[in-house]
């Protein structure tokens, strides 16, 4: 029964992940919210000049779309929790299908903080997915700044995530 104790870590670490994003996310909504009555971003100068900048995906959908992943795996994850056979093997595939489609997602992206966050987000998973033990590999403090960030970009643009 050692999977059940790395998979209620997982879960742990996952709800201690959400409660560590708050703070930095009011510190997120002060700075968004002093920088939000500048008219600069209302200038037609601020328009993307090429066809690739055009066709990304602003923050706000960037964090829609990743908190629609993010909770179709956590219901994968739940599934798995509940089920008896190899465990490890299905966190890993979760895992995986959670890096392949973070990674598409941020492909779309611009540079924006939720961007950037959502890349190291996806580097961290992926290489957890690959790992022998993806459980403990998915536990390190690279993922969970990177989930805190992703967090408190979206919160500062009205999404509520939870990486």
């Amino acid at each position: 029964m050692r999977i059940f104790p790395v998979v209620l870590a997982c879960v742990a670490v996952t709800a201690l992940s959400a409660c560590g994003g708050e703070d930095s996310s009011t510190r997120a909504d002060s700075a968004a919210t002093s920088a939000a009555p500048t008219p600069a971003s209302s200038t037609p100068s601020a328009a993307p000049t090429s066809a690739a900048a055009a066709a990304t995906v602003g923050e706000k959908d960037l964090c829609t779309s990743a908190k629609k992943i993010n909770d179709e795996m956590k219901a994968k994850l739940v599934a798995v929790m509940q089920s008896s056979g190899d465990t490890n093997a299905e966190l890993a595939k979760i895992l995986k299908e959670l890096g392949g489609k973070v990674s598409a997602l941020v492909a779309t992206a611009g540079d924006g903080p939720a961007a950037t966050a959502l890349r190291q987000f996806s580097v961290e998973v992926t290489k957890a997915a690959a790992a022998p033990d993806p459980v403990t590999a998915a536990d390190n403090p690279t993922m969970a700044k990177a989930g805190e960030d992703f967090n408190a970009a979206c919160k500062a643009v009205g999404v509520t995530t939870v990486f």
